[in-house]
């Protein structure tokens, strides 16, 4: 090395390739132990800077003076924004003071006289916060040549080389302009051991507190601190199961049967599924859970059990809806049989043929069997109502014939309903000879107006 130009040419040419932290809020202290040269050739005149920049700036031999021990020692503490302030404390033994004022040429050899210094520096870190950390500073102090002594005000270059988090090698080279003429503004260089600490890590996990978003609990770089208990690449916080491995678009949770699901939210972790079942498989594809379907391979509605509605008499209308389940019916009358004309007719032609004692409502015992063929009838019909009819001829008076037609329609529903018509499918009203269906001048004419109808309710 011939110049200070050369040395601060090499440390930028190195300065891309940092990447460990200097002294900052994690490592706000720095102590730096060597050794220091001081060197009051280049300004021996007392003019300053002169011939500074020269050749003779490092010539080591002819004008350094330099203890081969410990003699300097330095605290700083970080500031922030790359500032540092510090303190130093030196001490040296000098025979080699300036040059001759007659021979610039000639060293000025004086007789081992005491160095001491104390310093007070404001530096800025160019690098802040990078392995290869130049910086420069200003400060003063007091230098003490033996018993003399004057305040200096002092310029510094320097540079750090941080090998880990915490130490490094530092060299330093301070100009310090003497206020006073009897002391020689001089160089003093120092090269030395550095250890930076300070920084808190509450948590260990080898991220400073000042850095780590979650400084109570040890986690990861990656994280800013924060922990993966998990190991599933997604911190805690945002991790809804932190204590399973799992997938990133599950936030963090496992889908074991791989159907989408995160298993603390699917019902069936195990089977895959579906979404709207949450996580629970529907074979059938009904709406209903296997789990929950009586007929897991047949479709159905909820209502049934996953199931199909059964028409067990096969005549288009479930059973559920229909009213007549057990018997052949039509969509129209509600899966019922619907009461034909032929019924109709059927009916009336047996209930033309009751007899009854005259004059009275009482019916005769041989239509018992016309009586039955009718129960038979209207129990087929299970649903329909009817309208049992009495009528009779112009025979006697208009008030006691509507009343004889009144008695004997409703002895009627009463014979059918005690063998076994429901009664609340049957109404009785009389007629009187109000609706002759012939004429009542004969007596063939009086027999036909004489009669029982049945017909089918509107």
């Amino acid at each position: 090395m011939k110049n200070l130009s050369r040395l601060l040419f090499a440390m930028l040419l190195v300065l891309g390739y940092s990447n460990v932290n200097a002294q900052d809020n994690n490592n706000p202290w720095q102590i730096t132990i060597g050794v220091n040269a001081v060197d009051a050739y280049p300004s021996g005149d007392g003019g300053i800077f002169s011939e500074t920049f020269g050749d003779e700036l490092f010539n080591v031999d002819d004008h350094w003076n330099i203890l081969p021990s410990l003699s300097t020692i330095s605290v700083s503490k970080y500031l922030n924004d790359g500032f540092s302030f510090g303190i130093a404390g030196s001490f040296n033994k000098i025979d080699k003071w300036g040059d001759i004022s007659t021979n610039p040429d000639v060293t000025n050899e004086v007789d081992n006289l005491s160095y001491y210094g104390l310093d007070g520096i404001i530096k800025y870190s160019f690098r802040d916060g990078k392995t290869f950390d130049p910086y420069a500073g200003i400060g003063g102090g007091y230098t003490w040549v033996n018993d003399i002594g004057a305040g200096t005000l002092n310029g510094t270059l320097g540079l750090n080389v941080w090998l880990s988090d915490n130490i490094g090698l530092t060299y330093q080279a301070t100009y310090k302009h003497a206020f006073e003429d009897y002391l020689n503004s001089h160089f003093q260089h120092t090269a030395g051991f550095s250890i930076k600490f300070g920084g808190t890590d509450t948590d260990d996990d080898g991220i400073y507190d000042k850095d780590d978003a979650c400084p109570d609990v040890a986690g990861l770089e990656a994280f800013n601190g924060c922990p993966d208990t998990d190991g599933d690449g997604i911190e805690d916080s945002k991790d809804d199961c932190p204590n399973e491995a799992g997938l990133a678009e599950l936030n963090g949770c496992p889908d074991t049967d791989g159907d989408g699901i995160a298993d603390n939210k699917d019902n069936c972790p195990t089977v895959a599924g579906l979404k709207a079942l949450n996580g629970c498989p529907d074979a059938d594809g009904d709406g209903v859970t296997d789990a929950d379907d009586a007929c897991p391979n047949e479709a159905g509605p909820a209502a049934n059990k996953g199931c199909p509605w059964p028409d067990a008499d096969a005549d288009g209308v479930l059973d559920k809806d229909d009213k007549c389940p057990d018997v052949k019916g039509t969509v129209a009358n509600n899966g019922c049989p619907e009461v034909t004309e032929a019924v109709k007719k059927a009916l009336n032609a047996y209930a033309k043929t009751i007899l009854f004692d005259t004059g009275k409502e009482s019916i005769k015992e041989q239509s018992a069997g016309v009586l039955m063929d009718i129960v038979a009838i209207l129990n087929e019909y299970s649903t329909a109502k009817f309208t049992i009819e009495g009528h009779t001829d112009s025979t006697g008076s208009e008030k006691l014939n509507m009343r004889l037609s009144d008695a004997r329609a409703l002895a009627v529903k009463d014979y059918l309903v005690k063998n076994g018509v429901d009664e609340f499918r049957l109404s009785a009203e009389g007629y009187g000879e109000t609706k002759p269906i012939d004429s009542n001048k004969t007596r063939a004419g009086r027999a036909n107006n004489r009669r029982v109808e049945i017909n089918l309710a509107k």
